[in-house]
């Protein structure tokens, strides 16, 4: 600027011209002057442009020599980290970078992932290049005590401190193993547990008063029927019917259920609790929660038990689907790559039972007052209860196998959802 500032002195100082003797000043005409200014301002420009260029080149250099320099402290490594999350306000587990507008868990790890320097700012869009797979899609209000993701980072010291420094206190990265580099956490997963945990007056007889929650207590031979009735779900089957917009002759609607059973009553806040578990290889939208939603049914007498086995057949049954707010995904299972990798001397096996105190403490301290004090205040199993008798249990239709099927409605395809 300063040389164009001495340019423009130059072109407006007078000039001057001999006429016998005498001198006589003379000025430039306009249009030569506009002309001249012009290109004094475009040359100053183009100095000036070429001197930021220089200077925004020299940044980038000086970054990407920083970049190296962190990429050979900080090589990237397969690894996978163990999570617990509190799944109220949040949309489920999985991002969606298009719909920023639906907060999820995932939104907030890979925040903190950036912030914590554990992957490039520039691959937080697109996690494919930090090769992230997440072992369940949880679903909209479903916490984690035990999720697993994989993914390559940079492995620091500290990580899971200065992970969990940039996330909020309802999510918690608790645990990091190294993994070989073509693990991942969905495809190498055997099965899934997951835990429900429900106000037993769900038990009751429909002519209970489900309002006088406090008051109602669990028998002990009401919940060995309950237990009885959720063995029929163990084994193989076509769950066709506990998902959305399934075929019977879908090959994916067969899912294997290793256990299932309620656990023995407790009392919080002057109300009875129980915990059902179950625990399968893997499962569809919203599937345990239709298994739970059609037990209920039975069990307060609005459908008969051989809908159960029914359920299994082409037949379409009416099968009502129990709130989300008490399922939690309690634990996935790597027995496979345990047996496989687990002893080789190089790799750790992928268990977590030197984190489970950290998640006993998690669960106490986020996920079960969440969903207590959730239920006590907005009553959401006693409101879903009285939507039960607008089912019919007994109408059905058959479905052929040459139905023509609708896309699927997020169903998860072997990903442990609900």
């Amino acid at each position: 600027m300063l040389l164009a500032t001495q340019l423009l002195r130059a072109l407006h100082r007078p000039t001057q011209k001999r006429y016998g003797g005498l001198f006589k000043v003379h000025t430039m005409n306009e249009d030569a002057k506009v002309q001249q200014t012009a290109k004094v301002l475009k040359r100053a420009n183009e100095e000036s442009e070429d001197c930021a260029e220089k200077l925004q080149n020299s940044k980038r250099i000086k970054a990407d020599e920083d970049h190296n320099e962190e990429e050979k402290k900080y090589p990237k490594k397969k690894v996978v980290l163990l999570m617990a999350y509190s799944g109220k306000g949040y949309y489920g587990m999985q991002r969606n970078p298009k719909n920023s507008q639906f907060r999820t868990i995932e939104d907030d790890l890979v925040t903190a992932l950036i912030k914590s320097g554990c992957i490039p700012d520039n691959h937080g869009d697109d996690m494919k290049k930090m090769s992230f797979q997440r072992c369940a899609r949880t679903d909209k209000g479903v916490s984690a005590a035990g999720q697993v993701v994989s993914l390559k980072v940079r492995l620091m010291e500290d990580v899971l401190k200065k992970i969990n420094e940039h996330l909020p206190a309802q999510i918690r990265v608790l645990g990091v193993k190294r993994v070989t580099q073509g693990f991942n956490s969905k495809n190498n997963c055997d099965a899934r547990t997951y835990s429900y945990m429900i106000p037993t007056v769900a038990f009751s007889n429909k002519d209970y008063d489900a309002n006088q929650m406090s008051a109602f207590r669990l028998e002990p031979e009401t919940i060995q029927r309950v237990n009885r009735l959720f063995t029929f779900y163990k084994g193989t089957h076509n769950f066709h019917n506990f998902t959305s917009q399934k075929a019977f002759s879908d090959p994916s609607a067969r899912r294997y259920i290793m256990e299932m059973s309620c656990s023995e009553p407790f009392i919080r806040r002057d109300c009875e609790f129980a915990v059902i578990t179950v625990r399968g290889q893997s499962f569809m939208l919203h599937q345990i929660r239709k298994m739970i939603g059609l037990v209920i049914a039975v069990m307060k007498g609005y459908a008969k038990e051989d809908v159960l086995e029914r359920s299994w057949g082409a037949q379409k049954v009416d099968v009502p689907k129990a709130p989300g707010l008490g399922l939690v995904l309690e634990r996935v299972h790597f027995d496979r790559y345990n047996k496989r990798f687990g002893g080789d001397g190089l790799h750790e096996r992928l268990e977590w039972d030197g984190e489970e105190e950290e998640i006993q403490a998690f669960k106490e301290a986020h996920i079960y007052p969440s969903i207590i004090d959730t239920e006590l205040e907005e009553h959401s199993m006693v409101s879903w209860m009285a939507t039960l008798p607008i089912h019919d249990f007994e109408a059905s239709a058959v479905q052929t196998g040459g139905d023509k099927e609708p896309k699927q409605d997020n169903a998860d395809e072997g990903n442990g959802s609900d």
